[in-house]
């Protein structure tokens, strides 16, 4: 009974390595289906944690700044903007041909490295996603990824701070919103277009 109990547990929460394995290959059968931003953005959801990545590239100082509706407001918006972003990302590389080859996995208590090579017809490329989950029974969640030593948390952390100088908070979030906004008009032309079979 133990045996089968603790399977059944392993089975439930995949380690990072497998999560991130996962991830590209349920993002492969999108694109080999008639692909569009909205079904890449929904899939990648599954894997990947806006939310955590938002409030990272923020940081904990301008975070614990902000009320509950400020928080709410900004992790939205960030999650609209990422999503789509992603998804064009994906649907530009799939175009490309491009695909993973998977090196190992890094475990240190609830934040995970999983190391792997994006191949291209003409080169390889080093890329590491950082995981992280809430405790040891959650499930992990992909918060970043870091291509050629370029971290998306930190290039988004770096956007933050100059238009927080600049602008404010008030001001950064006028520019996510209006950023997210131009992403995500795409994405809903192409469901639009698409038909209810695209839904």
């Amino acid at each position: 009974m133990f045996t089968l109990l603790t399977t059944a547990l392993l089975a439930a929460s995949p380690g990072p390595l497998a999560v991130v394995k996962a991830a590209d290959v349920d993002v492969q059968k999108v694109l080999a289906n008639d692909a569009t931003i909205e079904k890449l953005a929904a899939t990648a959801d599954g894997y990947i944690d806006f939310g955590e990545l938002a409030k990272r590239a923020l940081g904990q100082k301008e975070w614990a700044k902000l009320d509950k509706k400020k928080q709410d407001d900004f992790s939205a918006t960030m999650k609209g903007l990422l999503r789509a972003s992603y998804a064009q990302k994906a649907l530009g590389d799939g175009k490309n041909g491009t695909k993973f080859e998977y090196v190992g996995e890094k475990l240190a208590a609830n934040e995970a490295t999983v190391e792997a090579r994006l191949v291209t017809k003409e080169d390889k490329f080093p890329v590491s996603y950082k995981l992280f989950r809430a405790d040891t029974k959650g499930a992990w969640k992909i918060y970043d990824v870091i291509t050629d030593d370029v971290s998306l948390v930190g290039t988004y952390s770096d956007q933050f701070r100059k238009l927080i100088a600049d602008k404010g908070f008030d001001g950064l979030l006028t520019t996510l919103k209006t950023k997210r906004d131009q992403l995500e008009k795409p994405a809903m032309d192409s469901v639009g277009t698409a038909g209810p079979a695209a839904k």
